[in-house]
């Protein structure tokens, strides 16, 4: 009789024996190299009916490279080699700025536009980081604390700079903002193995077949994307919770400026774990303030694609304001605040080779990522579906990319999903998102003929 934790073990052996033949190639990373632009998404692929791209798009953006806005808690880089702004190192002060995707080879506004829409490209799109420029920086932390009469109290200085920041960020927001169809911002949080250029290729090409009507914005973190894989994968499981205060900080300063009206939080891989540890400590933060969460954050859809998350943990993390009668708050008892504007939609796949990996690691029973709702008991999906805003959307075809990892960008399908969610809003089910119900919050693709490509 077989042994499936025996036969999984192995396959990660053999998965961790081709990534060292191919001299860690996917782990090391580099820099500004580029890559080709992911695949056209169904949704736009030129056949009658399809929806049209670039409809709104404002003529400012119709060129061939995508503006998006960062914000960082890497360090610079000083790697004197590196073509890259910010490397792996940990800041103690958060940075912003505006950075460039180009689309090269050298291409027309009109060949970039046609070359979106068809299934076989007929022409090489890649990517490639272009100018990038820090903006602002905000006081190192812990911000410094004077001793007063009155007791210890924040150092005026440490805080006219925070305020100068906070205003500096504002109004590059409101710019954009204001050049933006939608008044909406849409946040992407990287994973592991991510530098700042593969985190905003990522970001770009989703931002470019959104239409390039909102104000796209990254949060990189000090994810290591160098040396061997254990310890590069330890290091970048830290740096998460390191990053976990400025991205609460970031998502923080983003609902309160003036002219947002929403927020869209996307995160992959081990930035789900991230994500997720940054909303919980905001919800409980607005929750005992008595302020409608909601409200002051704007949030939208929270998209988490491929989350590197124990399933266990995540259940707990979602729960708690909706389980715990105790938490000092001046809501009452029985009341649950609206966390969310939208739905919460998680990506996941029984074929997520990246994730069996730490699924190993950490002996965990099972990664959200992999999360199948048809094999889980209705006791264990009820804390994920009393809350109603839950959609678990499983991918079950052929891997589209070397580990069948980012398949919500490299799989046609499911990123026309994605943009079905955002861009117009669509609920599982309806005309233009093909899905069929599973369960109460479940839901997986028709079975299709996808190309075993990598990429």
């Amino acid at each position: 009789m077989k042994n499936p934790a025996r036969n999984e073990a192995s396959e990660v052996q053999t998965w961790l024996n081709l990534l060292l033949v191919l001299g860690v190639a996917s782990i090391t990373g580099c820099s500004s190299m580029g890559r080709p632009l992911m695949p056209t998404p169904i949704v736009y692929q030129q056949e009658p009916g399809a929806s049209a791209l670039f409809s709104e798009t404002p003529p400012e953006r119709q060129t061939t490279a995508v503006e998006l806005l960062y914000i960082t808690d890497r360090g610079p880089e000083t790697d004197p080699e590196s073509e890259l702004p910010y490397g792996e190192a940990r800041s103690r002060a958060l940075a912003f700025g505006t950075a460039q995707v180009e689309m090269v080879p050298e291409l027309s506004w009109t060949e970039v536009e046609q070359q979106s829409r068809l299934k076989d490209r007929t022409k090489t799109v890649d990517l490639a980081l272009g100018p990038v420029e820090e903006i602002g920086r905000f006081p190192k932390e812990s911000y410094g604390i004077e001793v007063t009469p009155a007791g210890p109290a924040r150092s005026p200085a440490a805080l006219a700079e925070h305020r100068d920041a906070t205003g500096s960020f504002e109004a590059l927001l409101q710019d954009r903002l204001a050049v933006s169809p939608r008044k909406e911002v849409v946040l992407f949080v990287h994973g592991f193995n991510e530098t700042f250029a593969t985190a905003a290729y990522t970001l770009a090409e989703l931002c470019h077949f959104l239409g390039r009507e909102h104000v796209c914005m990254f949060f990189t973190w000090p994810a290591s994307a160098s040396g061997g894989l254990l310890t590069s994968y330890t290091e970048t499981t830290e740096s998460a919770t390191y990053a976990v205060g400025h991205l609460r900080k970031a998502i923080r300063m983003i609902g309160r400026t003036p002219g947002v009206e929403k927020v869209h939080l996307l995160a992959h891989s081990r930035g789900g774990a991230l994500l997720l540890n940054a909303m919980r400590e905001i919800w409980i933060e607005t929750i005992a303030a008595g302020i409608e969460p909601v409200e002051v954050l704007k949030t939208g859809h929270l998209l988490l694609m491929a989350p590197d998350v124990d399933e266990d943990v995540a259940a707990e993390q979602l729960a708690f304001f909706v389980s715990d009668p105790d938490m000092f708050t001046r809501w009452p008892d029985d009341r649950v605040p609206e966390i969310l504007g939208g739905r919460m939609t998680v990506y996941t796949s029984p074929e997520d080779r990246a994730l069996l990996f730490s699924r190993i690691l950490f002996r965990s029973r099972a990664r959200l990522g992999q999360f199948d709702p048809e094999e889980v008991s209705s006791e264990s999906m009820s804390v994920f579906t009393k809350w109603g805003r839950v959609d678990f959307i499983t991918y079950k075809g052929q891997r589209t990319d070397l580990f069948g990892h980012s398949y919500f960008h490299s799989n046609p399908e499911v990123s026309s999903d994605l943009i079905e969610l955002i861009r117009y809003d669509t609920k599982p089910g309806e005309p233009g998102r093909r899905l069929e119900q599973t369960g109460p919050a479940g839901w997986t693709f028709p079975e299709t003929e996808t190309s075993d490509a990598s990429r």
